[in-house]
């Protein structure tokens, strides 16, 4: 039989077009080989079906075996054990399948494969909190790598030192170790899947350390990359990382868009790790003041066994939950983050820091000075360690609320002075507004009322440029005495339907726009300033004043109910690793290495409590709905895109609605009470 052209497959794959791809393998009427089943795995993998490539490579291992192909059957086995390191977070059996390869490689001591060996090791280590392992295992990457002229392992043996010498202290040689890195990366000398993989890698060591600047620069290299090379889960970490950003430097509305872009793109990929981009969601939100949906994000989060902290504490800090924060930080700090993940620091001070940092306020708002004061001498150490001027900005603010707390005002009005202005030069202007509330207060504690009112309102204005009206009213809340509300008459607009058209008129310039789906949810918003409507409410409207019960069962047919939680492959999968961890634990017991079994104990948990979900009763699938979740992406995308135009043939209207309108599970229109606006609907 004439060996079957494969040159088309391979032509897709290079293209990117994994869909083609994977037609033109199952119309091939062959039995599979070696070269056929990699290139099945690459499309599964590009075409979004982990379970499919997990499956085609265990077949591929198998394949060898049976051929007698120990060496090939290794590279395999490190081939599963590589992508259930990346998307699933089960640590047990990605250890089961490195075993299969060291055993397979044993009468071949200087084997290529064997640098793809402690590529794997090394993250396997690096995600399970072992930094001396990660070391260790790097530095063979490297080597071997480089012996065997393979830049991928070597790349990634590179990266994970570097983060190593970071943890370590050495602060400069592991970041100049990341840029030689990040100059391979944008040069285009790797694969794509290594080049996505190690982007995020050094992004995610950058945000170790509160290193933003070099984060942003080299996000938007990888955002540059990722058009039209990206497949798999990587263009959702990108989202991540973007989201991440944008949070940062606000305003939120296109950090959170990022975030739930990001939510829908890794929901076929990540396990353990989806938390990640639920707590992304979560910080954005709660930044926009949108805190029922931070809250839903954040208990999401918690609820795939992800530590959402500390934005779930600094949420019930601003509901008013006090004791409720103090707990939640108290307990991040005493039972430590233990999912294995790269996407945080796995252990020590560049873990706690951030907890630190709300645990000074929070400590503070609970009355546990002492607490406080010990928070902010750690964060103080670890920003002397780590030298980041994040971390240094960060102690410095903690000095200043203690100062203020104790009765020091002076040299509290002096260090929140210095913060703010670093949190602005820092490009971080939400950090700064919060931080320019407590200035006030020393301002106001000092006798000086006139300047305690001017960085109230600074506040206040940054916080509604930043669309984050919400904080701007607890600000004004917290104040002793409320900003003086302005009495003009209200301006009268309209924003009135005629046929498929609507007249607007703002600030003395009347325009007609085409009407939209989404002018008819500002319509509503409009209508009724400082309501906030559930987004279920503006859809129901929308398609008829359906009750909600209805809509919500409606919006669910739309998001597929009947859709599966995973297909039979993936439970018969799910099962299979099941099987694995159990070996992995009666092997770490029997080594006597508890921390090790205790992990793998996690990932066995994991994977019983996700095949309960997945499996009803008599072996049947479940199936999931996502009605609420696909309601708020829609109307947002709707009500976007309407201002998007509104503020094309009116700019100041445009402007006005940029600040006001707030979006998220909960939308609403609120313009600043003090320049009142009447609209005619």
């Amino acid at each position: 039989m004439a060996e079957p052209d494969l040159t088309p497959v391979r032509a897709a794959l290079d293209a990117g077009d994994f869909a083609r791809a994977r037609d033109l393998i199952n119309n091939l009427d062959i039995p599979p080989s070696a070269e056929l089943l990699e290139l099945r795995a690459m499309a599964a993998y590009g075409g979004g079906d982990l379970e499919g490539t997990l499956a085609t490579y265990g077949d591929l291992y198998r394949l060898h075996l049976e051929n007698e192909a120990p060496c090939e059957a290794a590279q395999a086995a490190v081939n599963v054990a590589m992508y259930l390191m990346m998307d699933s977070g089960l640590m047990a059996p990605v250890r089961a399948w490195l075993s299969r390869a060291e055993h397979l490689l044993s009468d071949a001591p200087d084997n290529p494969v064997w640098a793809w060996v402690a590529a794997v090791r090394t993250y396997e280590r690096l995600m399970c909190g072992d930094m001396p392992g990660t070391g260790h295992w790097a530095q063979k990457a490297m080597e071997g790598g480089h012996r065997h002229d393979l830049k991928a392992p070597a790349i990634i043996g590179q990266v994970a030192h570097a983060r190593v010498r970071i943890h370590d202290g050495a602060i400069n040689e592991g970041l100049n170790a990341l840029d030689d890195v990040a100059v391979e990366l944008s040069a285009g000398n790797l694969d794509p899947l290594t080049s996505g993989q190690m982007w995020c890698e050094v992004i995610c060591a950058m945000q170790w350390i509160g290193q933003h600047d070099r984060a942003e620069q080299w996000t938007e290299a990888m955002e540059r990359w990722r058009q039209g090379a990206a497949f798999g889960g990587l263009g959702g970490r990108c989202r991540v990382h973007q989201a991440e950003i944008k949070r940062l430097r606000g305003p939120c509305d296109a950090a959170e868009q990022e975030a739930l872009l990001a939510c829908e793109e890794l929901r076929p990929w990540m396990r353990r790790e989806y938390g990640w981009p639920l707590t992304e969601l979560g910080n954005a939100r709660l930044r926009k003041g949108d805190f029922a949906g931070a809250e839903e994000a954040f208990l999401a989060a918690h609820q795939h066994a992800w530590l959402p902290q500390p934005g779930f504490a600094w949420l019930r800090l601003a509901q008013g939950h006090i004791e409720e924060a103090y707990a939640m930080i108290e307990n991040a700090l005493e039972h430590p983050f233990d999912i294995p993940s790269k996407e945080r620091p796995p252990t020590g001070a560049l873990r706690r820091a951030p907890l630190r940092d709300a645990e000074v306020v929070i400590a503070l708002a609970a009355g546990h000075t002492d607490v406080a004061h010990a928070a902010a001498v750690d964060l103080e150490a670890t920003a002397e360690t780590y030298q980041s001027q994040t971390l240094r900005n960060a102690a410095v603010a903690a000095r200043g609320r203690l100062a203020l707390h104790d009765g020091q005002t002076a040299e509290a009005i002096r260090l929140l002075s210095t913060a703010v202005t670093a949190w602005v030069s820092l490009r971080m202007p939400f950090d700064a507004a919060t931080l320019r509330i407590d200035l006030a207060e020393a301002y106001r504690a000092a006798g000086d009322s006139r300047t305690a009112e001017q960085e109230l309102e600074a506040a206040c204005s940054a916080f509604r440029e930043l669309n984050a009206a919400p904080w701007a009213e607890l600000a004004r809340e917290r104040a002793p005495e409320k900003l003086a509300q302005a009495t003009a008459e209200p301006e009268r607009c309209v924003f009135r339907r005629e046929a498929d058209m609507r007249t607007v008129a703002y600030a003395g310039s009347t325009v007609r726009v085409k009407d939209l789906k989404g002018m008819r949810y500002l319509e509503r918003l409009l209508a009724e300033p400082g309501r906030e409507f559930h987004v279920l409410d503006l859809v129901s409207a929308e398609r008829g004043a359906l009750p909600v019960t209805r809509l919500t069962e409606d919006l669910r047919i739309d998001a597929q109910v009947g859709l599966e939680v995973f297909d039979s492959r993936a439970r018969e999968a799910y099962r299979q690793r099941l099987a694995e961890t159990e070996a992995d634990i009666e092997e770490a017991e029997a080594d006597n290495d508890l921390h090790r079994a205790e992990l793998a104990r996690a990932d066995r948990e994991f994977l019983i409590n996700e095949l309960r979900r997945g499996v009803g009763l008599n072996d049947r699938a479940r199936t999931v709905g996502d009605g609420v979740e696909r309601a708020r992406t829609s109307a947002t995308r709707s009500l976007r895109y309407a201002l998007d135009r509104i503020a094309r043939h009116h700019a100041g209207l445009g402007e006005h609605l940029e600040r006001t309108v707030r979006t998220g599970t909960y939308f609403t229109y609120e313009p600043d009470p003090r320049a009142p606006v009447e609209w005619q609907i």
